[in-house]
């Protein structure tokens, strides 16, 4: 056989091979269009009913046309009706001003963004992100916004994870930038420790903040001033911060078996006094920046083991022997606006 009979056949066979395999994508993108077709809708509602009380945004990840839109449910029905909103998020957070959202737009090469949108979910600016969506708030009254991402790593589980936090003005201005750029201070010592990650930010108000420094192996609360532009320690041994609505008190993720295992559990800490407890019959395991309902009451999102991709919101009470309840199904990154 000669070399132009080889080559005629083999771009033959990879025609075929080519065909075949697009008739295949085709039929399982159908496959997959009609499962999801097949689901049952939520029970939604319209996003005016529920725009101006007091409401808990949140992500959808019910396996249907929905999945990964950001919902909303009145507080005093949160199982009730969901609104959808028509924007999709990996992670949000919102006040009665706006909403941030972190996006993963997965093209011929992934990036990620901080999309910023009004009262009426309208976007209103966008921010290029330098790694995977993680966590983000907002300042109480809507002017301050905090994203972290992974840098490498996928998980605050992941061994050798690095972070990049940052905060800037909502709607585009100012930026603070990474947060590591902040002069540390550890136990009155000012520290500069080349291996510390920042993560979890928590806002006071326009100008103070709670976070999770980590370092040397081990992490710490500690209060940010973004005037100073300074981080100082509160506590040891704590992740993930979220400041109550009366500001007294701080809840976060605490790991009960230090060493080669990572077991998170939720704590609460009195701001004024530094006592803490811990929920004992809280989430094991939990790898989420708890949200505060009311006063007395946490929520969180969890995985459900059976079924990959699909999480549901439980609430706690901020107490030590509380027991969780299981608050809004298919529900993901939960963020309360009380006004």
């Amino acid at each position: 056989m000669s070399a132009r009979v080889r080559v005629l056949a083999f771009v033959a066979v990879v025609v075929v091979l080519v065909a075949a395999a697009g008739v295949y994508v085709l039929r399982e993108g159908r496959e997959v269009r009609a499962q999801r077709a097949a689901e049952p809708e939520a029970s939604e509602a319209p996003v005016t009913e529920v725009a101006d009380g007091p409401r808990i945004v949140f992500r959808h990840t019910g396996i249907d046309r929905e999945y990964g839109t950001v919902a909303i449910v009145p507080v005093d029905d949160p199982g009730g009706a969901r609104a959808f909103t028509g924007v999709a998020c990996d992670r949000v957070a919102a006040r009665a001003e706006g909403a941030s959202c972190l996006v993963t737009d997965q093209g011929v090469v992934t990036s990620y963004a901080v999309r910023e949108l009004d009262p009426d979910w309208q976007e209103v600016a966008t921010l290029d992100l330098p790694g995977i969506p993680s966590r983000t708030r907002l300042s109480p009254d809507g002017s301050l916004v905090a994203t972290t991402v992974f840098v490498t790593g996928h998980s605050y589980m992941s061994t050798g994870f690095s972070t990049a936090t940052e905060v800037h003005a909502f709607g585009g201005g100012t930026r603070w930038g990474n947060l590591e750029k902040f002069q540390l201070v550890l136990d009155g010592r000012r520290v500069d420790p080349l291996d510390r990650n920042i993560w979890g930010v928590t806002f006071v108000d326009d100008r103070t903040f709670y976070a999770t420094v980590g370092t040397g192996g081990r992490t710490w609360l500690v209060e940010g001033d973004l005037v100073e532009r300074t981080l100082t320690s509160v506590s040891p041994d704590a992740e993930c911060p979220s400041l109550s609505p009366d500001g007294s008190r701080v809840a976060f993720k605490v790991d009960v078996d230090p060493g080669s295992r990572t077991v998170w559990q939720v704590a609460v800490q009195d701001l004024a006094t530094g006592e803490r407890i811990l929920l004992e019959n809280g989430p094991r395991g939990l790898d989420d920046q708890v949200e505060w309902l009311d006063d007395d009451t946490l929520l969180y999102g969890l995985t459900r083991a059976d079924e990959p991709g699909v999480t549901d919101v439980w609430s706690v009470d901020a107490s030590a022997d509380a027991e969780p309840e299981l608050l809004i199904e298919q529900a993901w990154s939960p963020t309360v606006v009380r006004q």
